[in-house]
């Protein structure tokens, strides 16, 4: 069945329905497709593709550069998801024109619908004012902000006292303030998403946040295509890592051996047409 695009008016019903948001990474074309093809309603392409696609140790180092060419693999592959892309550390903490620049550049070059900001202190609160008054949607980020864990003590859940769970509900209330359309919570214990919810007029995405107004995983976790340890609030619904390794593995095993490529594996060509190369070869050495 076809599915007409995903807009904000279509989200914004969603939402007010009760109708749940399904939001999930894409980094290139074939995971584009995948989100395409599972009916996703959100595309991120988040920074996290620093990790899990480009091998960086966390989500800084990811340059603007770096990102745009995710994001436009994924504009190739995606047609009816709204695409939101994440803007880097250090793309927009300059000031309110940095910001727009940055927030301009996935929208022109990478054809996003709208940007993710991370955090809400003043100046990242400025920062979603502009780029949403330069006529660009903002989707918001707070409980656990990747790009500043450090300064929150580390990968670790927000909001399980009662000084930063009081924090959590000034920042959700002042990035909706702001001009966000939606808010990604992440890390922050479920019965404080719960607490918030009714206050909010915006759809709240949670990773790891108990339930909400949607969901987010990355694409990586969720496909168990991911090595090593994963967050606890990551599900896998599939292992394909280990797929991926054994079929890697038997190729490797069967050209050492000569089974690949078989006949079947083959082009054929008429016998004639050899013999002709054959005699050519043949004449021409002997020259």
């Amino acid at each position: 069945m076809t599915r007409n695009p995903v807009t904000l008016a279509r989200l914004d019903e969603m939402h007010r329905a009760g109708e749940q948001i399904v939001m999930v990474t894409a980094y290139d074309y074939v995971s584009g497709r995948v989100a395409e093809q599972a009916g996703i309603d959100i595309v991120l392409v988040g920074d996290s593709g620093a990790q899990v696609v480009l091998g960086y140790d966390s989500t800084v180092p990811v340059t603007v550069d770096e990102m745009l060419t995710l994001a436009k693999a994924v504009r190739r592959a995606v047609r009816t998801p709204l695409i939101v892309c994440d803007v880097p550390f250090g793309s927009t903490e300059t000031s309110d024109a940095q910001a727009i620049e940055t927030a301009m550049r996935f929208a022109k070059e990478a054809g996003a619908h709208a940007v993710k900001l991370e955090g809400a202190t003043e100046d990242r609160l400025s920062r979603i004012r502009a780029i949403v008054a330069a006529g660009i949607p903002v989707v918001a980020h707070i409980g656990l902000t990747p790009q500043t864990a450090t300064a929150l003590g580390g990968l670790r859940a927000q909001g399980r006292d009662e000084t930063s769970a009081l924090r959590f509900a000034r920042e959700a209330l002042a990035v909706q303030d702001a001009g966000a359309f939606a808010l990604v919570v992440e890390a922050v214990p479920a019965d404080l998403v719960a607490a918030i919810l009714p206050a909010l007029r915006i759809p709240v995405i949670g990773i790891g946040a108990g339930a909400a107004d949607g969901q987010v995983l990355v694409q990586h976790d969720l496909l168990g295509i991911t090595e090593g340890h994963t967050a606890k609030f990551v599900k896998q619904y599939a292992s394909l890592h280990g797929e991926m390794v054994a079929g890697v593995t038997a190729y490797a095993d069967e050209v050492r051996r000569g089974a690949f490529p078989s006949e079947s594996h083959t082009y054929a060509v008429r016998p004639e047409v050899v013999e002709t190369v054959r005699a050519a070869l043949k004449s021409a050495s002997e020259k």
